[in-house]
């Protein structure tokens, strides 16, 4: 009998609720006017004297100071879809950058695989963690960067991208 009381109490306690919110009033049972947070159902203003900055992706990814590689320079068809594609120049050109991907407990890096007198071969490298490890499911695009022999000058700059594990 207990319980059927406990219920019908409930029951009255809800309905009182929702006759207060079905006519517009407060609502409010057992407490005195501003006692408490009052919910509205009004929608906020969304005019704003501060308009957002539109998202830039990775196509403004070249760090202050880095001189981005022209895009007839830059061959970058072997990676995955999705990934950035951009590379820079710092350091006169003596040095090579792009934009990796990593997540969880991997880490990423830049390995130049051959350069020569027509093009530069960048490998990004991402290195995945151990089979024992818990790792979080996050991605993280770092910027990587590799020293050249010389300049980069109007060689093209060819991206790959290979996955290893971590031994």
């Amino acid at each position: 009998m207990r319980s059927l009381g406990t219920a019908i109490g409930t029951g009255a306690l809800l309905a009182a609720v929702l006759v207060g919110c079905a006519s517009g009033q407060s609502g409010e049972v057992g407490a005195g006017a501003g006692s408490g947070p009052t919910l509205t159902t009004e929608p906020a203003p969304t005019t704003s004297s501060v308009e957002a900055e539109p998202d830039p992706g990775f196509d403004s990814a070249v760090p202050q100071g880095g001189v981005e590689v022209p895009a007839a320079q830059l061959n970058a068809g072997a990676l995955a879809e999705g990934s950035p594609r951009t590379a820079w120049t710092e350091d006169g050109g003596l040095v090579l950058g792009a934009i990796g991907q990593e997540g969880g407990c991997g880490t990423s890096r830049m390995e130049i695989a051959e350069q020569n007198e027509q093009q530069v071969i960048a490998v990004l490298v991402e290195t995945l963690s151990g089979a024992d490890e818990i790792c979080t499911m996050d991605i993280r695009f770092p910027p990587l960067t590799a020293k050249l022999d010389q300049p980069l000058g109007e060689r093209a700059v060819v991206l790959q991208a290979r996955q290893e594990q971590k031994k």
